[in-house]
């Protein structure tokens, strides 16, 4: 059995339930160090198994000065390994190494001029004595644990910073990853290079190397079936599992009658003219408008198509002999926002129909390479595997589809007004070349209103369509696009004239969070 490539320096972030908890391991990853995200409870034996080279400790919503407040594994503490303590982890590291802490009387929230008292730090080293942070917090140190020196304050936090040189332990009030700290990005490269001396060589390169030995070792002499949909996630991780073993997998394009315009044959000609890859095509049109029917409940729609997915595929699998893997494009959005037992201490928005979706039990297991990397690094990955431009910069499209796009039951009739709808917004602005910046996202969701409305000297009562466009890196935050109003207004214009049923067209201008991408 081949040998796994060695596993590359790794900071591991122990989520305390903070918003932000997802940017830290995106920060450590710009600076090209490999981060995972792990439950504040993990035991130390099972974090000791990914031989980490530091540790993060995110922020959280709760205080430490109430019982039983989230804490640490003792083992952590007894490391000796780098630690930076963020929010609710600079507290947790005062609290539990001797320091002193008081409620604030006044929650402070929003941003703060930090000055820097020991520029000298290792921590604050080539950054400005006085800058902008972003403060969230209830509680607050008074006085350091022994060994630990106050490195920074702001008008209302006497102690914004501490640190111990020598145990290579420190803590930061403020939060580091957000853009709303001017050198934020600098303080955590200077824990991960300067303090945890981790070299900052990681990139999506040895990721796709490493990832190829994992899977051949995983699999051996078995079968694999993968889920395609179409999509960027599900083209770089079949070509990923292809690359490591070949002709032993076999991919399974199930046409749901959830997709957009001419998509299921202009997928199955990409997967089986340009990436040569074995494809089985399922037409499940009507098993999945059957299996929805009636259902208006978007989390309900997920589970169902989740279900039916699952369901097809062990069909699919009895035909192939020694099956026992499925592969799932699977993304580390997916993996947060569904709250699987890696971000437990966060809350489930919605449930991604590869993760909250999948039933209790199944007849393989899932191999899912992707399931730790953003979206922006999953398009990366696709470059290094020489996926053709059309495919790595395809924009996301839901896995359950058009489904979550029509609000309210979905019928043939309905889907296809969506889908018309969609392709006018997507063609208008594919032919919009200079947008700046060109969005991330763009689509059309038909809504369960209807309107008044005037067409041909007569009155119309018909459905309400709103478009979404947004800007975003990695679909974790967005916010909504500025597109000219004359191309709004052309896209609007050709709904009416051309869809049938509709009269009236919306923009949604509202940014992520509060809201999410999708409108279901």
């Amino acid at each position: 059995m081949p040998a796994v490539s060695t596993r590359p320096a790794t900071v591991v972030i122990l989520d305390f339930g903070a918003q932000y908890s997802q940017l830290i391991a995106r920060r450590a990853r710009e600076a090209r160090v490999y981060s995972e995200l792990l439950p504040y409870d993990t035991p130390w034996s099972e974090i000791e198994k990914r031989r980490p080279a530091a540790i993060i400790l995110t922020g959280g919503p709760e205080s430490t000065l109430m019982p039983g407040a989230p804490g640490l594994d003792p083992g952590v503490l007894a490391s000796g390994l780098p630690i930076l303590g963020i929010c609710y982890g600079m507290q947790l590291l005062a609290r539990d190494l001797g320091g002193t802490l008081i409620p604030l009387e006044h929650r402070e929230f929003g941003p703060a001029q930090l000055a820097v008292d020991r520029a000298e730090s290792s921590l604050f080293m080539g950054i400005p004595t006085e800058s902008r942070v972003w403060m969230s917090h209830g509680d607050s140190v008074i006085t350091p644990p022994p060994g630990f020196a106050a490195l920074a304050h702001t008008a209302r936090c006497a102690i914004a910073a501490i640190g111990d040189e020598q145990r290579r332990i420190f803590g930061v009030q403020f939060h580091p990853e957000v853009v709303h700290t001017d050198y934020g990005t600098a303080v955590i490269e200077n824990f991960l290079h300067r303090v945890a001396g981790i070299a900052g060589d990681w990139d999506i390169g040895s990721f796709v190397d490493r990832s190829i030995d994992e899977i051949r070792a995983q699999v051996g002499d078995a079968n694999v079936i993968c889920a395609l949909s179409g999509g960027v996630d599900s083209a770089v991780a079949a070509t990923l599992v292809a690359r490591a073993i070949g002709k032993q997998l076999t991919c399974i394009f199930v046409d749901t009658g959830l997709m957009r315009k001419d998509e299921a044959h202009n997928v199955l000609a990409a997967f089986r003219d340009v990436l040569h890859l074995n494809v089985i095509e399922v037409n499940a049109q009507e098993r999945f408008l059957a299996r929805l029917a009636g259902i208006e409940d978007p989390e309900e729609k997920r589970i169902r198509i989740g279900h039916e997915f699952i369901a097809i595929f062990e069909e699919q699998a009895k035909k192939i002999p020694n099956v026992a893997y499925l592969v799932q494009g699977t993304l580390y959005p997916d993996v947060i926002e569904s709250k699987t037992p890696s971000s437990k201490a966060g809350h489930k928005i919605k449930s991604h129909h590869n993760v909250g979706g999948l039933p209790e039990r199944m007849d393989f297991a899932l191999i899912e390479p992707l399931r730790l990397l953003f979206k922006d690094e999953v398009r990366a990955a696709g470059r290094v595997l020489g996926l053709p431009k059309p495919i790595v910069e395809r924009q996301p499209f839901p896995g359950p589809g058009l489904a979550v796009r029509v609000l309210g039951e979905c019928t043939k009739e309905r889907l296809e007004t969506v889908r018309q709808a969609d392709w006018i917004v997507t063609s208008e602005i594919d032919a919009s070349e200079m947008l700046a910046p060109r969005p991330w996202q763009f689509f059309a969701v038909l809504t369960p209103l209807r309107s008044v409305g005037v067409m041909g000297d007569g009155r119309t009562y018909a459905n309400l369509v709103a478009i979404r466009a947004i800007t975003s890196e990695d679909g974790m935050t967005a916010d909504w696009a500025r597109l000219p109003h004359d191309l709004l207004e052309r896209i609007s214009t050709r709904i009416v004239n051309e869809v049938p049923g509709v009269n009236r067209v919306a923009y949604d201008i509202t940014s992520k969070p509060p809201a999410t991408v999708e409108w279901e």
